[in-house]
């Protein structure tokens, strides 16, 4: 009959020696043993398993805990800045919209289109200038 040892140290990768391999069982053992015999073992290797890899995974998430920890910490004490924009100081309008005065443009970023018609036209930025 097989015997099963558990490992009282937990799963770990490097739980045996490089040089000793894992216990095989022998064929002939599990060829003779009956149908019962082997659904039993099998159960317990399942059960066997299902512990290993819960206590796995329970180390696993400690260490990725630990690790998330030692992040943010790092990034707390870097002076970057931790999240947002800078603020910026209000612009005021700079031109407007002869055709509709509610439409302005401070003359940063992009073109509005009304800017663009206006100057397609044949007018000029100085024509558009809010005075």
């Amino acid at each position: 009959m097989l015997e099963y040892q558990v490992d009282d140290r937990g799963p770990s990768i490097a739980s045996l020696p490089l040089d000793s391999k894992p216990q095989q069982p022998n064929v002939e053992e599990l060829a003779a043993m009956t149908v019962d015999e082997l659904w039993k073992h099998r159960e317990r290797i399942e059960t066997i398993l299902a512990e290993k890899i819960a206590a796995e995974l329970a180390q696993l998430k400690a260490r990725l805990e630990l690790l998330n920890g030692r992040h943010k910490r790092a990034r707390k004490r870097s002076n970057a800045p931790v999240a947002g924009r800078r603020p910026y100081p209000l612009v005021r309008p700079k031109y407007r919209n002869p055709k509709k005065p509610s439409e302005t443009w401070s003359g940063r970023g992009r073109q509005p289109h009304w800017v663009q018609r206006q100057l397609g036209s044949g007018k000029q930025l100085k024509d558009l200038l809010i005075s």
